[in-house]
């Protein structure tokens, strides 16, 4: 069972100390939206408050530190006292790019998949019309991830790599993200709003 002590609001805080750049805050929010959908799909809703935390943190030492990501994020963590495990997850999302620390855990693989096909999902629907991932279709998703000019920064090997730890289908994992993603865009735009 995979626990932690830190509450929402110290994630919350220790992120905007080291993150100011709104895209890395949307991108953060997202995420861990969609870590919470994942768990509670997954069958984890009792660890789901973990899986958030992990997500909302992946990318805490991005920002101030983009050449010491995933290693600068344990002495981060430690400012809110964050779980071993905790520390784990968050630095295990860069495995093979910029981190040794290999996604074990189930939560763990599903961070690794989503993080980079958040940000592609992400510009998909930003070149909609109603700027919303309500009426994206995974077709539509597959068109773009195909294309390597759009959204160019997001990996596609690791989108590949990440469904292939998890044992699903490319279209499984385009399915079940947008869903995710669909769950938290309200609260997530909200948020952002709120500064």
């Amino acid at each position: 069972m995979m626990e932690t002590k830190v509450t929402r609001e110290q994630a919350l805080d220790l992120l905007k100390k080291y993150n100011q750049e709104p895209f890395h805050l949307l991108h953060a929010l997202t995420v861990e939206g969609v870590m919470e959908w994942y768990a509670k799909e997954l069958g984890y809703g009792e660890e789901a408050h973990f899986w958030s935390l992990a997500g909302l943190l992946h990318d805490v030492d991005f920002e101030q530190y983009p050449e010491e990501h995933c290693q600068k994020a344990p002495e981060l963590l430690d400012e809110i006292q964050a779980e071993e495990e905790l520390v784990h997850a968050v630095c295990s999302h860069g495995y093979g790019l910029v981190s040794e620390v290999k996604p074990e855990h189930e939560m763990e693989k599903v961070l690794f998949a989503t993080d980079e096909l958040t940000g592609l999902i992400g510009a998909a629907v930003r070149m909609r019309p109603s700027k919303s991932a309500m009426d994206l279709e995974v077709s539509s998703l597959k068109k773009k991830f195909k294309d390597k000019r759009f959204a160019a920064g997001c990996s596609r090997d690791v989108i590949h790599q990440g469904a292939e730890m998890l044992g699903w289908e490319l279209d499984v994992l385009f399915e079940r993200t947008i869903q995710a993603m669909r769950f938290c865009e309200k609260r997530v735009e909200e948020e952002m709003e709120q500064g």
